[in-house]
């Protein structure tokens, strides 16, 4: 994301508005500007490491994830993701940032939401049949004696 969406807008009329709030708050519209610029320059860079994070997952198997440790990463993703959304929805009006851009944020985070429920629905699956072989590894083979066919040959 860009500083753009920070930007005034360049209506004459949203111009005098934005002024009129500004002239009765003790702030001005250049630090609120500078303010949310730095929020979200914070914000975005917790989500580009985090997906970063994802990234290496995907060259460390060759393009394969392995769903177990995709699971957290692509959970903690949606977690910063959230942030950002209820900061961009709480901050709507003091950072001027566009429906649009809300919106299309809102579409990014559900793609991540589905990317992480299937990760981690996948990893719950290799979890239960890893558990499974475990198990039948240390059980081993019964300790009962093999039964011979009886009878003539």
């Amino acid at each position: 994301m860009t500083a753009r969406f920070f930007a005034l807008s360049a209506r004459p009329a949203a111009l005098l508005l934005m002024g009129l709030m500004f002239a009765a708050s003790p702030v001005s519209p250049a630090s609120a500007q500078q303010s949310c610029q730095e929020d979200f320059q914070r914000l975005t860079k917790k989500r580009m490491a985090q997906i970063g994070v994802l990234n290496q997952l995907g060259k460390a198997g060759k393009g394969h994830m392995d769903p177990i440790a995709a699971c957290p990463a692509a959970r903690a993703l949606v977690g910063i993701e959230t942030e950002m959304l209820n900061y961009m929805t709480k901050n709507k009006d003091w950072c001027t940032i566009p429906d649009n851009v809300i919106d299309g944020f809102k579409a990014a985070r559900a793609k991540s939401q589905g990317f992480a429920g299937q990760a981690c629905s996948v990893a719950a699956k290799v979890k239960q049949m890893q558990a499974q072989q475990r198990s039948q590894a240390t059980a081993g083979p019964s300790n009962q004696p093999l039964k011979l066919p009886a009878g003539p040959l």
